[in-house]
């Protein structure tokens, strides 16, 4: 029938709309999109208070444009004894394990090596629009613990929240332990 109407109507069959299904975005594309540079804040949550309290910070995120790598860098001010501290993480994404490796950098301490199993979540319309969800199991405050990371983007703002459930002990429960909040300034 539509065939017919195209001939009759002189209109390619081309020319006629096909449903298509919406275009997801993979973790290497959501990853890629990072590139450029962040300002926000560090925050811990105060779990007395039950208040977040926050600490500036900048982050410039270069993709290395092999589909895989990416370095970021971040800065924030940790008070009087400590003054600025730099960050610096090269993350490589295993799109065929799902994994990301990240190692992590920073002046006075052990580089540290982890590797995550890293899923999106939920819909990923589009490179500015998405969730990544890394897990692995490492330590936290000396104990052995399942470490989460939910990373959203929402256009030119950018929220990672760390969260851990403890493995030592018979609870099942995710405790959140910090989020980076962060707003596009270039890129």
């Amino acid at each position: 029938m539509r065939i017919l109407a195209a001939l009759f109507f002189g209109v390619s069959t081309h020319a006629i709309a096909q449903p298509t299904e919406p275009v997801r975005v993979d973790i290497a594309q959501a990853r890629a999109s990072l590139q450029g540079s962040w300002e926000g804040k560090l925050e811990y949550l105060d779990y007395s208070a039950n208040k977040w309290f926050g600490i500036p910070v900048k982050t410039v995120v270069e993709d290395q444009g092999d589909g895989a790598t990416i370095i970021r860098r971040s800065d924030f001010d940790d008070g009087p004894k400590v003054g600025n501290v730099r960050i610096t993480t090269v993350e490589l994404h295993d799109a065929v394990k799902g994994t990301i490796a990240v190692g992590t950098f920073r002046k006075g301490r052990e580089p540290e090596i982890s590797i995550y199993a890293a899923r999106l979540e939920g819909e990923a319309p589009d490179a500015a629009h998405w969730t990544i969800v890394e897990e692995t199991k490492a330590t936290d405050d000396d104990r052995p613990a399942t470490l989460r990371l939910t990373i959203v983007r929402n256009g030119d703002t950018l929220e990672t929240l760390k969260q851990v459930d403890f493995l030592d002990d018979a609870k099942s429960e995710w405790i959140t332990r910090n989020r980076t909040r962060l707003v596009r300034t270039s890129g």
